[in-house]
């Protein structure tokens, strides 16, 4: 699978996605600053999934209809890195055929997919 990790989601994440072969573009490790429309649209163009923090996405998707390729919005209350890499193991297993072109909000007790 193909990921664009936000920087707001630390490199953590993205060094483990790419040790389950996974190919990653990390936005902390590979372009900090970046804005949120240029990531949203280097997802598009190339084909990544997002997973961010960032609840700004829903806006750039709902309202500004930003096209995507799937959104994993992470709203939890633990930040650190382990859990964050424990809820994408555990989104991975149960749902990785589920995510291509998805908008996925994602805490620590459940899996919700919004509705266009």
């Amino acid at each position: 699978m193909r990921f664009l990790v936000d920087e707001c989601t630390g490199p953590a994440v993205g060094r483990w996605l790419r040790e389950q072969d996974c190919e990653v573009f990390s936005v902390y490790e590979q372009a900090r600053g970046m804005k949120d429309d240029e990531i949203i649209r280097k997802a598009f163009n190339e084909n990544r999934i997002l997973i961010t923090n960032d609840k700004d996405f829903g806006e750039k998707v709902y309202r500004e209809q930003y096209p995507h390729r799937g959104v994993v919005l992470l709203r939890i209350k633990d930040e650190r890195a382990s859990s964050k890499i424990d809820l994408i193991r555990r989104l991975l297993r149960d749902y990785a055929d589920q995510l291509p072109n998805r908008f996925l909000v994602v805490t620590e007790t459940r899996v919700r997919f919004a509705r266009r």
